[in-house]
């Protein structure tokens, strides 16, 4: 394999790993105004998330340099296109990192309140726009053959990008509450384990109606090479076990599965844009691949020695974080922090 290839399937591991993992701090945030309902509830619902969605992010900013350094084409282009929508989106999560350090800062119910929703924006923003981006990746955008975009924000909002949104949003909800369900005590367990299947449901009815018009809008069939697709059923599959088991109480496996949907609709995203980074849609020849977008050889050869040094370092930290904070939260004051 050689590093192109390599690289490419790292930027899609790290972009993966941050959909997982900051997907269910996405759902927590999503479900603050709506599960919690005093203040205690809203304060256990931050805490399951609080040592850990600081360090979720990483993977984003992982993902975002090795983007720059791997594929400066890809990442020009995409930031330079896709730039009213990426500022929204990094605003959203400066947003919802404030609302979780400022809330706590007075005794005063509306101040906590102001902070909460700006909590639940930060969540529900990024959750909606990573589907719009990555439906757009494998649509196309216009792209010339000098790697120039031409476009505007609302061309992005079409309506196979807007389903695709969906799709994440409802996606990052139902892994929140599933997440709920094993980090918190009765009764804010049991509400979160009957927000998951109410979320569940408009999950697959959407996800089902992304991948019809995926079959439409896209070069799905003539990628995969397999109609429709090992990965995209196994994806498929494990969204729907996902609600059997929420619904007979097996959280522990409901989480399991859900994680692995994600994992496997990213890889299907990326599986299907390879050896491709960027669809071209006014000339197909002109999409950003691996070949024409990335650096030199010497440079991939060192990135790759630094990766193999200080990957391990962060996921075995991190893997350590996990382990410490792995009980549950419950609504006595001493398990809980302002």
């Amino acid at each position: 394999m050689d590093l192109q290839n390599l690289w490419f399937i790292l930027i899609a591991v790290l972009f993966t790993g941050y959909f997982v993992l900051e997907g269910f701090d996405f759902g927590v945030g999503i479900l603050l105004p709506f599960l919690g309902k005093d203040e205690t509830r809203r304060r256990v619902m931050i805490n399951t998330i609080g040592p850990h969605w600081d360090g979720n992010e990483v993977w984003l900013i992982t993902a975002g340099g090795a983007m720059f350094a791997a594929f400066p084409q890809w990442y020009a282009t995409l930031f330079s296109g896709f730039y009213v929508p990426l500022f929204l989106m990094l605003v959203a999560l400066i947003g919802r990192g404030v609302a979780f350090e400022f809330r706590g800062k007075l005794e005063d119910q509306r101040w906590r309140r102001v902070w909460d929703w700006a909590a639940f924006l930060g969540s529900a923003i990024p959750a909606l726009l990573w589907g719009v981006a990555l439906a757009n990746f494998v649509r196309g955008v216009p792209v010339d053959a000098s790697g120039q975009y031409y476009s505007n924000f609302f061309e992005l909002l079409n309506p196979y990008a807007l389903v695709g949104g969906l799709v994440s949003l409802l996606g990052f909800t139902l892994h929140g509450a599933i997440f709920l369900t094993l980090k918190t005590t009765a009764p804010l367990s049991d509400e979160a384990r009957r927000l998951a299947w109410i979320a569940w449901i408009p999950t697959v009815v959407v996800a089902v109606v992304f991948t019809i018009l995926t079959y439409s809008q896209t070069d799905i069939l003539s990628k995969l090479g397999v109609n429709p697709g090992v990965i995209p059923i196994g994806a498929a599959l494990a969204l729907l076990f996902t609600g059997w088991l929420v619904r007979i109480k097996r959280d522990g496996w409901a989480f399991v599965l859900m994680a692995l949907a994600i994992v496997m609709a990213s890889a299907t995203i990326f599986l299907q844009l390879h050896p491709r980074l960027l669809v071209s849609s006014l000339n197909p020849a002109w999409s950003l691949t691996i070949q024409n977008s990335s650096s030199s050889q010497y440079t991939l050869q060192v990135m790759t020695v630094v990766a193999l040094v200080f990957v391990p370092i962060v996921l075995i930290y991190q893997g350590w974080t996990y382990w410490v904070f792995r009980k549950r939260i419950s609504q006595k004051p001493g398990d809980l922090h302002y």
